[in-house]
């Protein structure tokens, strides 16, 4: 089932936008939030550890409709997700901050790998969309120390794990849109 809604044809399923900082994913699943009939549920994962991510984090929540739900999940968003109507389109903005929450938590690779496949399983059978907004961090150079090399190799996998169950995954840079294929449909 797809959903057309003006410009924007919006897939049953689960959606995954990817891209580098200040790419434009944001602002794509803001647009497909907007152009959803239904009731939205915007999960934001992001917590204020300084002064900048608070202006951030307020920037962001003014930008997003009023009558969206926010929900604040920086841990438990596979848990916390549950809860939200089956008829809700869900945004999930972003697992790069959720990835980088559960490691400075303590949390070992093995467990944020479950948590992500558990996720992802979850938004891939829901009925009504579900978009994923994720940073690629791994075109870059190799970081020069041992956490910033498990970030980045444990939310490459993540976003392995999570792409395997879209429908539709995106890569945004400088604003514009590559739909990506899965490697196996390529061979």
């Amino acid at each position: 089932m797809r959903v057309d809604n003006g410009d924007i044809s919006i897939p049953s399923g689960l959606t995954v936008i990817t891209g580098g900082a200040r790419s434009g994913k944001s602002a794509l699943a803001q647009k497909i939030g907007e152009a959803w009939l239904g009731q939205v549920c915007f999960v934001a994962t992001a917590t204020a550890g300084d002064e900048d991510m608070t202006e951030r984090i307020a920037r962001h929540r003014r930008e997003r409709p009023a009558s969206w739900t926010t929900m604040e999940s920086p841990v438990e968003v596979a848990s916390d997700i549950r809860g939200v109507a089956e008829d809700s389109l869900v945004i999930i903005d972003c697992v790069t901050m959720w990835i980088s929450n559960l490691l400075l938590r303590g949390f070992q690779v093995e467990k944020v790998e479950e948590a992500a496949a558990t996720l992802s399983e979850f938004l891939g059978q829901r009925e009504s969309p579900s978009v994923v907004v994720t940073n690629e961090v791994g075109l870059g150079i190799v970081p020069d120390n041992e956490l910033a090399r498990r970030y980045r190799d444990t939310l490459g996998r993540v976003n392995q794990l999570i792409a395997r169950q879209a429908g539709l995954t995106l890569f945004a840079s400088m604003g514009q849109v590559t739909k990506l294929q899965n490697i196996e449909d390529l061979l």
